[in-house]
C-alpha cells in the first residue's frame, strides 16, 4: 500500500509537469488554423508579401530560441518549479495578447504595422514559454523520477507534446466547424489563440501544488525539504541513501564551470539536439499537407493522410514510453535512426522517379513511426539525465537552444531545398539519419537504470 502511495504521488507530479509539454505542442500547432485569417487581416491588408507572412507565422520560434537560452539561468536562479510557473505566465499572456493584439494601443479592424509588431511580440512571448518549458519540463521530471522509471516518465513529456498538437488541431476544427469563413476571419482565429489560455492557467495553478525537485533543493542546502520530497517518492529508507548520493556530488570541491566535467558531455548534448532536428522531423510535421499535395494528393486527401500521421505519432510514442526502461536508450535510438533512413531514402527514391501513391505514405509513416519511438522522446530523456547536477541547468539550456536553432534552420531551408530537388532534400535527411546512428553507437553513453549521480561519476572518470 505504501509503495502504491509513492507511485501515485510520483505520477501526479509528473502529470502536472507534463502539462508544460502539452502547452509546448498546443502553442506551436494552434497557429495552423489561424494562419490564413492572419494573412488577410495583418499581411494582405497592409500590402505586405510572403516573407513577412512567413516571418509572422514562425515568429514564435524566435521566442523558443530565447527561452532555451535563458532556461539555464531561470532553472538555476529561481528553481525548476518556479521556472515552469514563469513559463505558464508567458503562455497565458501570449494567448490573450495574440487573440486581442489591439489591447490598449490599437483599434480593432484597423490594421497597422504597429499592430503587426504587437502580434509578433505576443507570439514571441509564447515562444519564450515554449523554450522554457521544453528545457525545464524534462529536467524537472528527470530530477524527481527514480532511475528505474525515469526514461518512461520523461518520455511521457513527448507524448504530451504530440497530444497538445492534436488537441490544438481538434480545437481549431471545433471553433471553425459550422461557421462561415467570414466569421473565422473576423472572430474565430481569436478564439483559437485564446483557447491556449485555459491549459496555461490550469498549468500555473496546479504547479502551486507540486514540490521543487530534491536535486535543486539540495543544491540550495535545503536538505530537510529534499528528504521530505524524496521520501514521498521513494520511501524514507531509499530517500536517505539517494540524498546521501546527491550530497556527495553537490559537496564535491570541483569547479562549477560549464566544462568542469569535460567538453564531451556538452558536445554530446548539443549533437543529440541537432541530430533530432537535422533528420527532418519538423519538416514532416509542419509541411505534411504540402508534402502530400506536392506528391499528387488533393487537399482533403492530404489532410486525411496528415491525420493518419498524427495517430502514428501517438501510437509509437507510447511504444517508446513502454520500452525505454526495458531496452535502453541506445538500442532505441539506433533502431529509430535505421528506420528513419529507410523511410527518407524511400521517399527520396520515389521523388527522383516521380512515383506518387500509397508507397509514399508508407515510407513517410515508416519514417515518422521510427522517429516517435526513438529520437522524439529519447533525446529529451538523455538531455534530462546525462548532465551533472551542478551544471545541469546551463548545459540543458545550451542543448535546447541548439535544438530550436536547428529546428529553425531546417524548417526555413526546406522550401528552398525542395525547389532545387525533392530527391536531394529527402536524401539529405536520410543521410543525417545514418550519421545519427553512427554518432549514438560511438559516443552516446547508455543511461538505463543509472541514477543521475552515477552518470555524474562516469563523466568525472572521463574528465
Amino acid at each position: 500500500m505504501e509503495q502504491k502511495s509513492h507511485s501515485l504521488y510520483l505520477l501526479g507530479i509528473t502529470l502536472v509537469a507534463a502539462i508544460g509539454g502539452l502547452l509546448f505542442g498546443y502553442d506551436t500547432a494552434v497557429i495552423s488554423g489561424a494562419e490564413e485569417s492572419l494573412r488577410l487581416y495583418l499581411i494582405d491588408s497592409l500590402g505586405l508579401g510572403a516573407f513577412i507572412h512567413g516571418a509572422t507565422v514562425s515568429s514564435a520560434l524566435i521566442g523558443c530560441i530565447i527561452g532555451g537560452v535563458i532556461s539555464g539561468y531561470f532553472a538555476s536562479r529561481f528553481g525548476r518549479k518556479n521556472s515552469l510557473i514563469i513559463a505558464s505566465l508567458f503562455f497565458l499572456v501570449s494567448s490573450i495578447g495574440s487573440a486581442y493584439p489591439e489591447f490598449l494601443f490599437f483599434e480593432k479592424n484597423e490594421p497597422t504595422v504597429g499592430l503587426l509588431l504587437a502580434f509578433n511580440l505576443y507570439r514571441i512571448l509564447g515562444g519564450i514559454g515554449v523554450g522554457l518549458a521544453s528545457a525545464v519540463c524534462p529536467m524537472y521530471i528527470g530530477e524527481v523520477a527514480p532511475a528505474h522509471v525515469r526514461g518512461r516518465l520523461v518520455s511521457f513529456n513527448q507524448f504530451m507534446i504530440i497530444l497538445g498538437m492534436l488537441v490544438a488541431y481538434f480545437v481549431n476544427f471545433s471553433i471553425a466547424n459550422g461557421e462561415s469563413q467570414a466569421w473565422v476571419n473576423d472572430i474565430g482565429w481569436r478564439y483559437m489563440f485564446l483557447s491556449c489560455g485555459v491549459p496555461a492557467a490550469l498549468f500555473g495553478l496546479l504547479l502551486l501544488l507540486v514540490p521543487e525537485t530534491p536535486r535543486y533543493l539540495s543544491l540550495k542546502n535545503q536538505d530537510d525539504k529534499a528528504l521530505k520530497v524524496l521520501s514521498k517518492i521513494n520511501g524514507i529508507k531509499a530517500a536517505k541513501l539517494i540524498l546521501k548520493q546527491i550530497k556527495e556530488t553537490v559537496d564535491e570541491v570541483s569547479s562549477e564551470k560549464l566544462f568542469a566535467y569535460g567538453k564531451m558531455v556538452i558536445i554530446i548534448g548539443i549533437l543529440l539536439s541537432v541530430f533530432q532536428q537535422f533528420v527532418g522531423i519538423n519538416v514532416a510535421l509542419y509541411y505534411a499537407p504540402r508534402i502530400f499535395e506536392s506528391m499528387g494528393a488533393g487537399k482533403d486527401a492530404s489532410l486525411l493522410q496528415t491525420t493518419v500521421m498524427g495517430l502514428v505519432n501517438v501510437i509509437f510514442t507510447i511504444v517508446a514510453i513502454m520500452t525505454v526502461d526495458k531496452w535502453g536508450r541506445k538500442p532505441l535510438l539506433m533502431v529509430g535512426s535505421i528506420g528513419m533512413a529507410i523511410g527518407m531514402f524511400g521517399v527520396s527514391t520515389l521523388a527522383y522517379f516521380n512515383v506518387i501513391g500509397v508507397s509514399t505514405l508508407v515510407f513517410i509513416i515508416i519514417y515518422t513511426a521510427s522517429f516517435m519511438m526513438s529520437w522524439g522522446p529519447i533525446c529529451w530523456v538523455l538531455i534530462s539525465e546525462i548532465f551533472p547536477n551542478k551544471i545541469r541547468g546551463r548545459a540543458v539550456a545550451i542543448a535546447v537552444a541548439a535544438q530550436w536553432a536547428a529546428n529553425y534552420l531546417i524548417s526555413s531551408t526546406y522550401p528552398m531545398m525542395m525547389e532545387y530537388s525533392g530527391a536531394m532534400t529527402y536524401g539529405f535527411y536520410g543521410l543525417m539519419s545514418v550519421l545519427s546512428a553512427i554518432f549514438v553507437w560511438k559516443f552516446v553513453p547508455e543511461t538505463k537504470g543509472k541514477t543521475l549521480e552515477e552518470m555524474e561519476a562516469q563523466w568525472n572518470q572521463i574528465a
